[in-house]
C-alpha cells in the first residue's frame, strides 16, 4: 500500500523527488504518512480535501482485500 500512495502522490506533484512515504505496521492496522514539498500540498489535498479523500478511499479499498485497517496522514 505504501507503493500505491507513492505512485499516486508522485503523479500529482511538480516535485516528485521530494515525495516521502513511510509505513508503520501495528498488528492489523497500518499508518501511512505522506510528506510532500510545501508548494505541492495544495495539489495533494485538493479543493475542500477532495483529492486527499480520494487517495484515502483508494487505499482503504486496497486494504480491505488484505483485511487491514489503513490510515493515511498527509504531513507538511
Amino acid at each position: 500500500m505504501k507503493e500505491l500512495v507513492e505512485v499516486i502522490a508522485k503523479s500529482l506533484v511538480t516535485c516528485p523527488d521530494q515525495v516521502e512515504v513511510t509505513e508503520v505496521v501495528n498488528g492489523n492496522s497500518v499508518v501511512i504518512s505522506l510528506k510532500v514539498a510545501p508548494e505541492d500540498m495544495g495539489k495533494v489535498i485538493g479543493k475542500q480535501g477532495r483529492i486527499a479523500k480520494a487517495i484515502r478511499t483508494v487505499v482503504k479499498v486496497a486494504a480491505i482485500k488484505e483485511d487491514k485497517k489503513v490510515v493515511v496522514d498527509i504531513l507538511q
